[in-house]
């Protein structure tokens, strides 16, 4: 009887996992005539996320731009309502590897060069612009991510400008969320926030994955100084960490609105 229980728990556990990718907004989660059935319901907008591989000082795991990424991107695209998610590109310019630059610097980064970043991001949406989809949409949560995605977005809309298909880089999603100035409000300064796995980075980890920060090696750091920290994030927190996340989806999905709008409306 034991037995029997725990092969019926197992059985409806996997079945609620089931429903719940068929219901979801991530593509690597559905089949391909899933996708083919949302985009003619509607669904004709997709999030194309770029995180990266690299390195986020002791205290903090290298791929957390990619888990921030998926989790904001997914909770955009439910906002949005029409809108799916592809896989999130963890390969993105990190400095030059001879001699070692930015991040390059520090064991586990990955990098590619400028070019071969944008040929991701061209290919990736020329597949989509090939399946239907007639807003294609940039969202970097890194900073050198952002170059690459206008570039990519420009050319192809120059290329398309004839078709009903839009590419936009949502840059403000990453640039303008508001996130800092409201860690100033709750009384941070500019050197605690810094601009490297500090308070912003560490507070959203700790949100969304605190097994991925080692609490015991949380130390201030400053630029050049050796430890891959600019800031201070023992002053991190999941509290912070959960509005900061709040800012940037609010962000996003008001961006991508604006973006659909008025791609359309200047042409």
């Amino acid at each position: 009887m034991i037995r029997i229980a725990v092969a019926l728990s197992v059985f409806m556990l996997l079945g609620t996992v089931e429903a719940r990718a068929q219901g979801s907004v991530f593509l690597e989660e559905l089949t391909w005539t899933e996708v083919r059935d949302e985009v003619k319901a509607g669904k004709t907008t997709v999030l194309i996320p770029t995180g990266g591989t690299e390195q986020n000082g002791p205290h903090m795991i290298l791929g957390k731009h990619n888990i921030i990424v998926r989790f904001t991107a997914g909770e955009i695209a439910k906002q949005l309502g029409n809108a799916l998610v592809a896989p999130v590109v963890a390969y993105v310019p990190e400095g030059s590897i001879d001699p070692p630059s930015g991040h390059m610097r520090f064991p586990g980064t990955i990098t590619l060069p400028e070019e071969h970043f944008a040929k991701i991001l061209e290919f990736a949406a020329r597949s989509f612009k090939a399946h239907g989809f007639l807003d294609i949409v940039f969202i970097g949560d890194s900073g050198g991510n952002q170059a690459g995605q206008k570039t990519v977005a420009d050319r192809l809309n120059k290329e398309w400008a004839s078709t009903q298909v839009r590419v936009h880089h949502a840059e403000a999603y990453y640039t303008a969320n508001g996130s800092d100035d409201w860690l100033v409000q709750q009384g941070e300064t500019v050197a605690s926030i810094g601009n490297h796995a500090s308070i912003p980075d560490t507070s959203q980890l700790l949100a969304l994955y605190p097994q991925g920060v080692r609490r015991n090696k949380l130390d201030p750091g400053r630029a050049n100084d050796g430890s891959g920290v600019s800031g201070d994030p023992t002053r991190s927190s999941a509290a912070y960490g959960k509005k900061i996340l709040e800012l940037k989806i609010a962000t996003g999905v008001r961006v991508i609105r604006e973006l659909r709008e008025s791609s359309r409306i200047s042409r």
